[in-house]
């Protein structure tokens, strides 16, 4: 089986308010932060396995949720913002 190698990824997650703080620490590390609890942005292979390492060292996989979605590239989506989006730092243009 041949690997991928994802270029982009979303983070959102929900987890409880005890790690809430650590888990956002751990994602800016490596993503930009985007709205709330998402994050975003260009990584490489390698920084997705360190992330996920961390992460999964954080979490009570009882109790707390994260979604990681990984892209080949930024180049693969369109997005579509509705109401306000002034806390966006990054602007996704394709």
């Amino acid at each position: 089986m041949k690997k991928k190698n994802y270029n982009y990824a979303f983070v959102f997650y929900d987890v409880n308010e005890k790690r809430v703080g650590k888990v956002f620490k751990i994602c800016k590390k490596y993503l930009t932060h985007y709205q709330k609890s998402v994050f975003r942005g260009k990584t490489t292979p390698s920084q997705l396995i360190a992330l996920k390492h961390e992460l999964s060292t954080i979490i009570n996989s009882e109790e707390d949720f994260i979604c990681i979605i990984k892209m080949m590239s930024n180049a693969v989506f369109e997005e579509e913002v509705l109401g306000n989006d002034s806390n966006n730092d990054e602007k996704l243009f394709l």
